[in-house]
């Protein structure tokens, strides 16, 4: 089954040089060890919030807002789709994610269109 790993932190990447290669270590060793598995399917970083634009449709016009939808602490600063037999595997994984350790991790199945 496949689960979207959705990855929250504060948006504020660290000014520490060091902490900054260790961080982007530890995410290329997971990501080269799920690739070496076949659980992860794939996974991308976002850029920053002040680069999001959010889109809505109201009564068919289409209208944009600069900025990320909400007003919250944590934004959703990337994601791993990893496709893993359980829950308890994707759980797993997401605890595996660096900023699991400062931030947050949303697991949550994909959608199968009821099929």
């Amino acid at each position: 089954m496949k689960y979207a790993c959705l990855i929250y932190d504060d948006g504020v990447p660290t000014t520490d040089e060091a902490e900054q290669r260790q961080i982007h270590a530890d995410y290329m060793a997971l990501y080269q060890d799920g690739l070496k598995s076949g659980s992860i399917v794939v996974g991308e970083g976002l850029e920053r919030t002040d680069t999001a634009t959010t889109v809505r449709v109201r009564d068919g016009k289409r209208t944009t807002t600069d900025g990320p939808y909400a007003e919250t602490k944590e934004v959703l600063a990337g994601f791993f789709i990893v496709d893993v037999p359980t829950i308890d595997e994707a759980l797993d994984f997401a605890a595996k994610i660096p900023s699991a350790k400062w931030g947050s991790v949303e697991v949550r199945p994909l959608w199968s269109g009821g099929a």
